[in-house]
C-alpha cells in the first residue's frame, strides 16, 4: 500500500526535510534531478547520441529541477538544452543557484526554440502549487509542446493539471511519462490529471513523513491482494460464507445474474437470490450453482435472512412499490441483526427517494454509488461531485458511518475513519453493462473470506478496497485477453479465479502499462 498526498501536504513534508530533518533544499533538488535523469535515461534510444533534449523550465523550484536535470545531461554526453520559460527575474532562491550552476558548466540555453528538432521535451514549468488558469506566453509555449513530435517526461507533475484535484486548468502539458517525488499526488490519480500524466514513477528523493497516522489517503499493490485470507482445509461450503442477493424485479434478472456470479467465482461458498417469480426460470438455466427463492413473506424472508452471512441488495431490482418493501424489510432487519450488506443500484435510488432509512447505515454497510447515484444521494451536481470527488465520499461516510465505494475511472473508498483508498487498476473496458454488478458480488465474496478471521481482519473500509482492487485486476487480466472494445461484464468474472489462484501461489501481476518504456 503507497500513501498519496494532497499539494498542500507536500509542501509541509517539504519544509519538513528542510527545516527539521536539516537537509539542504539544493540536495533534495539534486536528488530530483537524478532520478528524472534516470528515468529518462532508461526512455532513451539505444543511440544516445541521437537524442536531443529540450529541458523547458518555469521561474519556480520546478524550473530549478529542470535546470539541473539539462545541466545532468549535458555533463553526461547528451545533447541537452534548456529553455527558460518562466522570467529570470523571478526566480526562486535554488532555480537561480541552479540557473548559475548551469552557466558555469556553459549547459546550452536556448531563446527561441524550434520544437521539431527535439527528440524529448521535458515539462519543468510549473509544480504542484499551481492554483490558476495557465494564460499568456505559458499558454502558448505549452501549447507548442504539446505539438512537438517528441517524447515528453513532466518533472513532478505535468504543467496546467491541478495536483488536487487532476482538472485541467486552461491547458495542460501532455507527458507521455512522468517522475513524480516522495509520494504521488492525488491530481495523477483523477481524470484527466492522470491521462496527462501518462506512465507515472514515483522517485524517492529522502523526504518521509506521510506513513504518519494523519496521512490517510492511499492506493493498493498486487502484493496488498495477500491479506485475502486462504481457504482452509477443513472447511465446507458453510464455512466459506453465504450470500443473500436481493435483487432483480420483472424482466430484470441480469444483474442478479453477474451479480450472484461473481460472488461465487469470487470464492463465497453458496449464493441464494431473493428475487420475483418471473425471473426463477432464467436464473436456476444461467446460475444453476445459486439457489433461488421468490417467497416475499416474513416467514420466508426472516428464512433467508437468517441463513446468509453476507447480504446484497439493489441490483437490477427497480423502485416499484413492491420492489421499496423488499429493499426496506432486508436492510432494515439485516441492520437489527448486525450483518454485513453490499447497498447497490437501486437500493441506492430508493437509499435517495427515502432518506430515514439511513438510520440504518453504520460501518457494516458498503454502498457503491457512480457519480449519478451519489449525486441523488448528497443533492448535488456531477459536476460538483467530479470536482471533489474524494471529499465527496468521504463526507457521506462521515455523516451516515457507512463505507463509501463511490465509483468513477479512479474509484474512491472512504470510511468513517477518514481512510480513502483510490484505486489505481483498472482499465475503460470495464465501463460495460454490469460490471458494477459485478463489483457487488466481488465485495460480498470478500466479506465472506473474513468471516472466520475476526480478530484479524482489517477494518471495513479496507475490506471494500481489497474487493474494489480484486475487481480492478479481474478486470485487467480480462482486458490483456479480449481487449477493451468487447469486454463485457462477464469476463471480469471469468477472470476472477485466475487472480486468486495468482495471490494463492504468489505470482505477480504487473501491468504492463507501468513497467515500459516509450
Amino acid at each position: 500500500m503507497k500513501k498519496i498526498v494532497t499539494c498542500s501536504r507536500m509542501k509541509a513534508l517539504d519544509t519538513a526535510a528542510i527545516q527539521e530533518k536539516e537537509i539542504p533544499s539544493c540536495v533534495l533538488m539534486e536528488r530530483a534531478a537524478l532520478k528524472t535523469v534516470e528515468e529518462l535515461k532508461k526512455g532513451f534510444s539505444m543511440e544516445v547520441q541521437k537524442e536531443r533534449v529540450l529541458v523547458v523550465c518555469g521561474s519556480g523550484n520546478n524550473g530549478g529541477d529542470g535546470i539541473a536535470i539539462a545541466r545532468i545531461l549535458h555533463l553526461a554526453g547528451v545533447r541537452a538544452e534548456y529553455y527558460l520559460a518562466g522570467s529570470a527575474d523571478h526566480m526562486t532562491e535554488e532555480t537561480q543557484r541552479q540557473y548559475r550552476i548551469a552557466v558555469n558548466y556553459q549547459v546550452p540555453r536556448v531563446h527561441n526554440p524550434k520544437w521539431d528538432e527535439y527528440t524529448t521535451i521535458v515539462d519543468a514549468i510549473f509544480g504542484v502549487g499551481l492554483a490558476r488558469p495557465v494564460e499568456g506566453r505559458y499558454r502558448e509555449t505549452i501549447r507548442r509542446m504539446n505539438q512537438a513530435d517528441a517524447w515528453k517526461v513532466a518533472v513532478d507533475i505535468p504543467s496546467g493539471v491541478d495536483g488536487d484535484t487532476g482538472r485541467e486548468l486552461g491547458i495542460a502539458f501532455r507527458a507521455d511519462l512522468t517522475v513524480t517525488f516522495a509520494y504521488r499526488k492525488r491530481g495523477l490519480c483523477f481524470y484527466p490529471g492522470r491521462m496527462y500524466a501518462g506512465r507515472t514513477v514515483v522517485a524517492d528523493i529522502g523526504i518521509y513523513g506521510a506513513e504518519q497516522a494523519e496521512d490517510r489517503t492511499s492506493h493498493l499493490e498486487w502484493t496488498d491482494l495477500r491479506l485475502l485470507p486462504e481457504r482452509v482445509a477443513y472447511g465446507n461450503k458453510g464455512t466459506f460464507g453465504k450470500v443473500l442477493v436481493v435483487a432483480g424485479t420483472e424482466g430484470m434478472c441480469g444483474a442478479a445474474f453477474l451479480c450472484a456470479s461473481a460472488a461465487l467465482a469470487g470464492g463465497a461458498g453458496m449464493v441464494r437470490i431473493q428475487t420475483v417469480e418471473e425471473n426463477r426460470i432464467p436464473l436456476q438455466t444461467l446460475l444453476p450453482e445459486a439457489m433461488v427463492t421468490c417467497e416475499f413473506t416474513e416467514v420466508s424472508n426472516r428464512k433467508c435472512l437468517d441463513w446468509c452471512d453476507v447480504l446484497v441488495i439493489g441490483p437490477g431490482l427497480g423502485v416499484s412499490g413492491r420492489s421499496r418493501e423488499r429493499a426496506e424489510w432486508f436492510l432494515k432487519n439485516a441492520a437489527d441483526d448486525g450483518k454485513p450488506v453490499i447497498l447497490d443500484a437501486d437500493g441506492l435510488n430508493l437509499l435517495a427517494l427515502h432518506p430515514e432509512w439511513n438510520t440504518c447505515l453504520s460501518e457494516r454497510v458498503t454502498v457503491t454509488p457512480h457519480l449519478g447515484e451519489m449525486c441523488r444521494l448528497a443533492g448535488k451536481s456531477i459536476g460538483q461531485i467530479q470536482h471533489r470527488i474524494a471529499e465527496t465520499a468521504q463526507e457521506f461516510a462521515a455523516d451516515t458511518g457507512a463505507v463509501c465505494v463511490l465509483k468513477d475511472a479512479c474509484t474512491v473508498v472512504a470510511d468513517k475513519e477518514e481512510n480513502i483508498y483510490l484505486n489505481l487498476s483498472g482499465n475503460p473496458g470495464m465501463a460495460t453493462a454490469g460490471s458494477g454488478d459485478v463489483l457487488s458480488g466481488v465485495l460480498s465474496a470478500v466479506q465472506c473470506m473474513y468471516l472466520n478471521e475476526k480478530g484479524s481482519a482489517p477494518d471495513p473500509g479496507m475490506r471494500a478496497a481489497l474487493g474494489v482492487y480484486l475487481h480492478a485486476c479481474s478486470g485487467d487480466l480480462a482486458a490483456r485477453k479480449m481487449g477493451t472494445r468487447g469486454m463485457t461484464a462477464r469476463d471480469i468474472i471469468r477472470m476472477l479465479p485466475e487472480v486468486l489462484r495468482r495471490i494463492s501461489v504468489g505470482e505477480g501481476f504487473e501491468d504492463d502499462k507501468e513497467n515500459g518504456c516509450r
